[in-house]
């Protein structure tokens, strides 16, 4: 046994070994490592894309409530100023019907004041009338002294 011949053999085996893994087994190995680095990389982009539509989605969710909160708040104001408005209306309405009814309550006492003045001439004239035929014992004929008795009523 040579050791020279052994450690040529040796070397040539190992340099066998080394192209065949160089050849069959290396670019194999190579591309499954690539396959998952870029799996891997891929996998870490999702993630970051994934977080920053997160953060995007957070703001979103928050300006729609903040929206949805303000056109509320429009809401509510424009309903208590339609409320407002419905009551000054209301009481636009009730002061007008008062106002109407009390100016026929006017109208009616102005009435009732005429015809009570009116029944009072009458019953002041018919006094006067029956004063007058007695003063005068004799009847005063109504029809033939009408123009006189018109015109005392109308001093009255």
């Amino acid at each position: 046994m040579n050791i020279n011949f052994t450690l040529i053999s040796q070397a040539m085996a190992f340099a066998i070994f080394i192209w065949f893994t160089v050849r069959f087994v290396w670019p194999p190995l190579m591309r499954a490592i690539e396959t998952r680095q870029k799996t891997i990389a891929d996998g870490l982009a999702a993630g970051e894309r994934g977080k920053r539509e997160l953060e995007l989605a957070s703001q979103r969710s928050a300006d729609v409530v903040r929206d949805a909160k303000q056109r509320a708040s429009d809401i509510i104001a424009q309903a208590e100023k339609r409320a407002a408005q419905i009551v000054d209306e209301a009481k636009g309405a009730a002061e007008d019907e008062g106002a109407r009814i009390l100016a026929g309550k006017k109208a009616e006492v102005e009435q009732e004041v005429f015809r009570a003045r009116e029944a009072l001439r009458q019953q002041v004239a018919d006094l006067a009338l029956a004063g007058a035929s007695k003063i005068l014992r004799r009847e005063v004929d109504a029809k033939t002294h009408a123009d006189l008795l018109a015109s005392i009523k109308a001093e009255l």
